[in-house]
């Protein structure tokens, strides 16, 4: 509704100006619809992924089986390094920052919006 609304004024605004009026016009109405790259640490990431590891382990046996997986998930499936069907809380530790290194693409220790999609980009997803 906002942003609807700063398209509907800009447009407004376009209607009763000149071409340098205009330009800015249409600048306020692409920023009222503005959202700003996030920035995700190593940190943050390690400990949000910690949670879903928590949350997937149902029975709490520090542990992740194949009937507590949510689908038939590729990419944790790889983090099973020894192919046990099983991925221990170490196994998913070591996977989950892997990808984040892989996401990484500057290797500044963050991984912004642009890596993110860059990065699915370059997966294929």
């Amino acid at each position: 509704m906002r942003v609807m609304m700063g398209v509907i004024a800009a447009g407004l605004i376009v209607a009763g100006c000149g071409d340098k009026d205009a330009q800015r016009a249409e600048a306020d109405a692409g920023a009222v619809g503005f959202v700003p790259p996030s920035v995700t640490s190593r940190l943050d990431f390690g400990a949000s992924m910690e949670r879903r590891f928590r949350t997937l382990d149902r029975n709490a046996d520090d542990r992740i089986t194949k009937d507590e997986l949510p689908s038939p998930n590729a990419r944790i499936k790889a983090f099973d390094r020894n192919k046990d069907g099983v991925i221990t809380e170490v196994e998913w530790s070591e996977g989950t920052l892997r990808w984040f290194d892989r996401m990484d693409l500057n290797h500044d220790g963050t991984v912004t919006s642009e890596e993110r999609a860059e990065a699915r980009k370059r997966e294929g997803r």
